[in-house]
Order: structure tokens, then C-alpha cells, then sequence
């Protein structure tokens, strides 16, 4: 999938990407298996990943998503994500985050926060089930 996208590197922006629930997506694992197989790149980001406590409280539903999408917004102004990451490292790559689909997903967040500070982000949510 990543292949036929035309995808050049994974750009991982999930907070904790090395922990056992990673499983096979592990940091290590996942910037070996791109490379071998798919002949990629990895990059982790953490610049475009939630606090651990505003991921925390999303996940133990202290807080709801439109909590949750406003702090993260929040969270990447005050961070001037739109200066301080490259945008040639985003040129075609793919975004990785834990969320299988985009409507609740910190990754969208960051794929549209871009798009309307830089403009001309396109974006292809990757096996979406419709």
C-alpha cells in the first residue's frame, strides 16, 4: 500500500513508539522492515505527537475528542510546527500514529494544521475504510 501510494519515507508521530504495544511497529523493527522491504525511510517526530498527559487523558476518556482536537491544535501553534518541521521531510511520506482511522486521529490533525499554514499538503488517508 505504502508502495503504490508513492510514499518515499514513514514519518512516525506517535509519542510512544518503541513501547511493547507497538508490537511489529516498533521503532527499530518498522524503520527495518520500510527499508528492507519497501525500500524506505522512517523518521520519528515527536515535534508532531500529543503530550503524553493530553494522550493520556484522551485515552482514559477523561477528555473527549473535541477537547482532545482543540489542545492538540493548540499544542502545534504553540510548538510553530509550520516553522520548525521541514516540509521537505513530509514530501511524499506517509504520517504513522496509532489510530486506524483519520476522523479521530492526531495525524489528520497535523495533515490539515500544515495544508493551511504551508497550502498544497494533499492528503491520502491510506486504507480509510469509507
Amino acid at each position: 500500500m505504502l508502495r503504490s501510494a508513492g510514499a518515499k519515507r514513514v514519518v512516525d508521530v506517535r509519542l510512544n513508539n518503541a513501547s511493547q504495544l507497538a508490537g511489529f511497529a516498533k521503532r527499530d523493527d518498522l524503520a527495518w522492515f520500510l527499508r528492507e522491504i519497501c525500500r524506505m525511510d522512517y523518521r520519528h517526530v515527536p515535534a508532531l505527537a500529543p503530550t503524553k498527559e493530553m494522550l493520556a487523558a484522551y485515552r482514559k476518556a477523561e477528555i473527549e475528542w473535541p477537547v482532545y482536537e482543540k489542545r492538540f491544535l493548540d499544542l502545534m501553534r504553540e510548538r510553530r510546527i509550520e516553522e520548525t518541521v521541514d516540509r521537505q521531510l513530509l514530501d511524499n511520506s506517509c504520517l504513522l500514529c496509532s489510530e486506524d482511522q483519520p476522523h479521530h486521529c492526531h495525524r489528520r490533525l497535523v495533515a490539515e494544521y500544515l495544508n493551511a499554514h504551508w497550502g498544497g499538503v494533499d492528503v491520502v488517508h491510506l486504507g480509510a475504510k469509507e
